[in-house]
């Protein structure tokens, strides 16, 4: 989206206004609409971003973002993925890793900021396994911390003598 259409339009409605208060009222007028422009983009993209904002919160799951590329902005629109569709036979969930749940007394609640394209891989995740997001964060952040086990499928790793960790997708 290119701003410069729009800061012209002001441009020319501050110079008929200034025609209006008299030759030093128009000089004036000219003198401040270049320092002026600069001031009168940022307005109109802070709009532009209060604008995806209102949007994304009314289309979510699926987002609008505003990204710039030098100095005009441009829209990111992602919808929201569909429901993935149930398989026909069950699909049998991993073993969960082993850790002691009734040892030390209890849950903990923790608050975690993840991008909004994590976010629904996850979704996806947990769905796929027929967890919830909580359930699959916890199996996944167990088998993190459980050496030599695959996070994913909570298998054993098996190698010989060599070690491979990380994500696979």
């Amino acid at each position: 989206m290119e701003l410069t259409p729009y800061v012209d339009l002001l441009r020319r409605e501050l110079a008929v206004a200034a025609d209006a208060g008299g030759d030093d009222a128009r000089a004036l007028a000219e003198r401040l609409t270049a320092p002026l422009e600069s001031a009168i983009r940022l307005t109109l993209l802070e709009a532009l971003s209060a604008a995806t904002a209102e949007i994304t919160r009314d289309l979510a799951p699926g987002s609008v973002h505003l990204r710039l590329r030098g100095r005009d902005p441009d829209f990111v629109v992602t919808p929201a993925r569909p429901a993935p569709e149930a398989p026909e036979e069950p699909v049998p969930a991993p073993p969960a890793p082993t850790f002691d749940e009734s040892g030390g007394g209890g849950t903990s609640r923790i608050n975690v900021r993840l991008p909004d394209e994590l976010k629904a891989r996850i979704e996806e995740a947990a769905g796929q396994e027929r967890l919830s997001v909580n359930a699959w964060l916890v199996r996944a952040a167990a088998a993190a911390l459980e050496p030599g086990r695959n996070a994913t499928s909570g298998h054993r790793a098996t190698g010989h003598g060599q070690r491979f960790t990380g994500w696979v997708r």
